[in-house]
């Protein structure tokens, strides 16, 4: 299969920001493959442990050192994957989530105004409710439920307002590891199980989730492209957080008895719970001119078709960390990605 990049010309050099979260963690390594000594990333101070060739500590609320990183390197495109989804602590500090997904956004957004920065800005399928029955386009308004939602939504105004040829893209759940391998959703639910502790998940939360395999190759997609504007970048199998963990728990071999399940009314009030948040990605597909995403998981034998299909244990099946990784990280080994 031809090689993308022969066909693509990205601005360089490539920042990209967040670099602790799932997608920012995963488009790193990626983009650094595939443009060698172009591709610079950026991880909050506090995080000290996530440390790597072509990797600094650099906290964007930071006006100041974000403008000095930009005048020493040039950086001609931003890919920006700053935010913390941690619900219940954006909840307790609605403080600290304003300062990391909208002061950051501001910061970054004005810095790639300033310096002509190409800039491709992440945000979530949480700026929506989920009261209806999902599928939502992205001229639906946005009704987020969380404070998390409610800055993640302020952050696409002010990027938009800033930088009106940005690329907004709305991502739902990115699939792929995470660096301290306990954030993400396939990690934070493994992690439980692999501890031999339970895990809650809600039956009638649903997500439209994607591989991060997937997300990188639509981040240089846009991120070379002239696409401006709101795009939802969802995959096209929507599940509940139960039904992901149903996935994660028989594909990794744990226990099954140590996932429950329970509706969002039975949740604690804190944080509050988005209802089906589902995205349609027509947009997105349109512009690119096909579609780019696989549905999670690949095949349809691991997508669970009742409450108990997680006891359900096949011969043929090894329940392994090697088997969760090769099906839920990435794509098994015969299926070969789009181009």
């Amino acid at each position: 299969m031809p090689s993308p990049s022969r066909f693509l010309s990205i601005p360089l050099p490539l920042l990209i920001t967040g670099i602790s979260g799932v997608a920012g963690y995963n488009a790193l390594p990626y983009f650094q493959r595939r443009y060698p000594g172009q591709i610079l990333g950026i991880r909050p101070t506090q995080t000290w442990q996530l440390i790597g060739p072509d990797i600094l500590a650099v906290d964007t609320q930071d006006r100041e050192v974000l403008f000095d990183l930009f005048r020493t390197y040039g950086f001609r495109s931003v890919l920006n994957c700053t935010g913390n989804c941690a619900l219940k602590s954006c909840e307790l500090d609605p403080a600290m989530a304003w300062r990391t997904n909208v002061v950051s956004a501001i910061n970054i957004a004005a810095a790639a105004r300033a310096f002509g920065a190409r800039l491709v800005h992440l945000s979530s399928d949480l700026v929506f409710s989920g009261k209806g029955t999902g599928n939502y386009v992205e001229t639906d308004a946005v009704d987020p439920v969380t404070v998390y939602g409610r800055t993640m939504a302020e952050g696409e105004r002010v990027v938009l307002d800033t930088v009106p040829q940005a690329a907004v893209l709305r991502i739902s759940l990115p699939m792929g590891p995470s660096f301290n391998r306990h954030a993400g959703a396939i990690d934070w639910i493994q992690s439980r199980f692999r501890n031999g502790r339970p895990a809650t998940l809600y039956f009638d939360e649903v997500r439209s989730c994607t591989y991060t395999e997937d997300l990188n190759r639509v981040f240089e997609l846009f991120l070379a492209g002239q696409q401006s504007g709101l795009f939802h970048a969802g995959g096209p199998r929507a599940l509940a957080l139960y039904q992901i963990a149903q996935i994660v728990n028989r594909v990794g071999g744990y226990d099954p008895h140590l996932l429950h399940g329970c509706p969002r009314r039975d949740a604690g009030p804190i944080p509050p719970r988005a209802g089906n948040v589902s995205m349609n990605s027509a947009k997105l597909i349109a512009a690119l001119g096909h579609n780019p995403f696989q549905p999670w998981p690949v095949g349809d034998e691991l997508v669970p078709s009742h409450r108990r299909w997680h006891f359900e244990r096949p011969a043929n099946e090894p329940g392994s960390l090697a088997w969760l990784v090769a099906r839920l990280y990435r794509y098994p080994r015969q299926t070969e990605p789009r181009p």
